[in-house]
């Protein structure tokens, strides 16, 4: 009986990631947001669904959300960049706390006036859905094929990483607060709180280090080092937690640490591994949470939720990011979007069990009101954010090359890779002879296959899907991508549409470009660069994508060589009136 019983838990939690997949079909298509998807399916699942399936082990889930949620944020660490790390560090900071901080008070507030609930459980709910969720932030931007403007996608991913010791110090500190409410916390939150913060910071350094310079001395199968990154990852969050510090917050700087390790060995294959981790924990964590709601229970806090998340997404997060951004001088569509993609999802439902757990009063209402204001944020902003990033020319176009490719590194040699490509079919290479192969400065073609055989007349014509091979001393040569990248033609259309077609050098003078365009310029601006003068108007923050307008003239920061301004775009916008 019991062999049987597993079989069909077995059955069934296959089964269900099986349709969650194949719904993500219908979903891409209808432009939803996958999580939402999942949420569903585990929805129809439930105990009001057609499965019929009964879930309320609230321990279980908590424990299952942790472990999925730990394993989303190594793999969003992985994907962060260094350079975008230090340019989001300070405003993604100063939002994960001061940001959070306030959005829990706005919203709090808001749940005392609806509601009438004593403070202190309006406060713990305006805890649980203060922070953006990791999750959500992560998978809906990055499935929905967006790229982002460096300054404002880093601020949000590096925020969404970072918030959670605050919305979990919050929700604990309230759950005290309601357990005993004759206590005298004092001083001891604030120490909390730092030491949540700082042992994450120290665990995640510390431990992201010792990987990084362990990884390159071991001698192990190529497909252990993914597995030994994600043991080793979940271990340092684990211990943290352990040690009183915030275990989210140290496993996504061990991402970070190692993601930008240049002699990490097999780095695309633990990229490739941990983004498979991170789907197959948001599918298992959004089915899961499907399953534990009752749908039900719901109708009577429907209303009061959504005017609760009506305040938290039109006025708590956007008071939030002004305030928290004020220094940093971010533009204002920069600051609405990052305001828009302030998404709940997983986080603030799993932080809802808190209560539960802790053994107060009306957790179902709690638990409920959560869930409407998540599946609300998913449906309004998650379903809207390409949108929202175009009107507010926020996307930039994508010159990251993304051709069919793998390739093969050497044990002995990290820095020595075979690239293999596929000949797109729209490639200028096609019709060429094997000879007529492109070189760059790191790689050299070695030969051509087609049907799995190497052609050996240098004169034969490339033909579209067949195997290009390089040697290369780069794992991902970016000039060589370029070459086997579909889309080049409709992809130099949209950069032009969006940089315009006319390229300027960061030396030239503004005074020379204002004489030969017709537009006037700030007596002060006369006998500067364009790359000063940009420094000074966005304050010596500046990103490819930032653009300024004189008359019919705009100018848009193009592309970056050794850390400086190398190039702009220069497009002459025509008025609607002009013949």
């Amino acid at each position: 009986m019991t062999i049987e019983i597993s079989s069909q838990y077995i059955f069934l939690a296959g089964l269900l990631a099986l349709l969650s997949i194949l719904a993500s079909v219908l979903s891409r298509r209808l432009g939803a947001p996958l999580l939402l998807v999942f949420l569903v399916v585990g929805m129809l699942a439930g105990e009001d669904g057609i499965g019929g399936i009964e879930f309320h082990n609230a321990g279980l889930a908590f424990l299952f959300g942790n472990l999925a949620l730990a394993t989303i944020l190594l793999d969003g660490g992985l994907g962060t960049r260094r350079e975008s790390f230090a340019i989001s560090l300070r405003p993604a900071f100063l939002l994960a706390t001061v940001g959070v901080l306030l959005t829990a008070g706005i919203t709090g507030g808001a749940v005392y006036w609806l509601l009438g609930l004593p403070w202190q459980e309006s406060l713990l709910l305006g805890a649980i859905i203060g922070s953006t969720d990791a999750a959500a932030v992560f998978g809906l931007i990055r499935n929905a094929g967006l790229r982002i403007k460096e300054r404002t996608g880093a601020t949000l991913e590096v925020e969404s990483g970072a918030n959670d010791p605050m919305a979990i110090f919050l929700t604990i500190t309230m759950v005290q607060l309601i357990s005993q409410p004759q206590g005298d916390l004092g001083w001891s939150l604030l120490l909390e709180l730092c030491q949540q913060m700082g042992l994450g910071l120290i665990a995640g350094v510390l431990g992201g280090q010792l990987l990084k310079h362990l990884l390159p001395k071991l001698q192990l199968a190529s497909s252990l080092y993914p597995l030994l990154v994600t043991s080793a990852g979940l271990s340092i969050f684990g211990i943290t937690n352990l040690w009183g510090g915030s275990g989210f917050l140290a496993i996504y700087i061990v991402g970070v640490t190692l993601g930008n390790a240049h002699n990490m060995p097999y780095k695309r294959d633990v990229h490739r591994f941990h983004d498979g981790m991170a789907w197959l924990s948001q599918i298992g964590m959004f089915l899961m949470l499907g399953l534990l709601v009752t749908p039900s229970t719901i109708g009577p806090v429907i209303l009061p939720a959504l005017a609760i998340g009506a305040v938290l997404i039109f006025l708590a997060r956007p008071i939030a990011v002004l305030v928290s951004l004020l220094p940093f001088h971010f533009p204002w569509r920069e600051q609405v979007f990052i305001s828009w993609c302030g998404l709940r999802g997983a986080v603030p439902i799993i932080l809802a069990m808190y209560p539960s757990l802790s053994g107060i009063e009306q957790t179902q209402v709690y638990f409920n009101l959560v869930f409407v204001i998540v599946i609300m944020s998913l449906v309004l902003q998650g379903w809207s954010i390409p949108k929202v990033a175009r009107w507010l020319k926020v996307e930039l176009p994508d010159k990251e090359a993304t051709p069919n490719a793998f390739s093969i590194s050497f044990d002995d040699y990290h820095n020595r890779h075979i690239l293999i490509y596929e000949v797109p079919d729209d490639s200028d290479l096609v019709g060429c002879s094997v000879e007529s192969l492109p070189s760059t400065a790191f790689s050299r073609p070695m030969g051509v296959m087609r049907g799995g055989e190497l052609l050996v007349d240098s004169e034969e014509a490339l033909c579209a899907t067949d195997k290009a091979a390089f040697f290369s001393q780069l794992e991902n040569d970016s000039e060589l991508n370029s070459y086997f990248t579909p889309g080049q033609k409709l992809q130099h259309t949209s950069m032009s549409e969006f940089y315009g077609d006319f390229v300027v050098n960061g030396d030239a003078k503004m005074r020379d470009l204002a004489y030969l365009y017709f537009f006037k310029i700030e007596d002060a601006y006369q006998d500067v660069s364009v790359r000063e003068l940009f420094l000074n108007k966005f304050h010596g923050r500046v990103v490819i994508g930032d653009r300024l307008r004189f008359g019919e003239i705009e100018l848009t920061v193009r592309e970056f060589e050794s850390g400086a301004i190398s190039k702009f775009g220069l497009k002459i916008i025509r008025s609607k009136n002009a013949p």
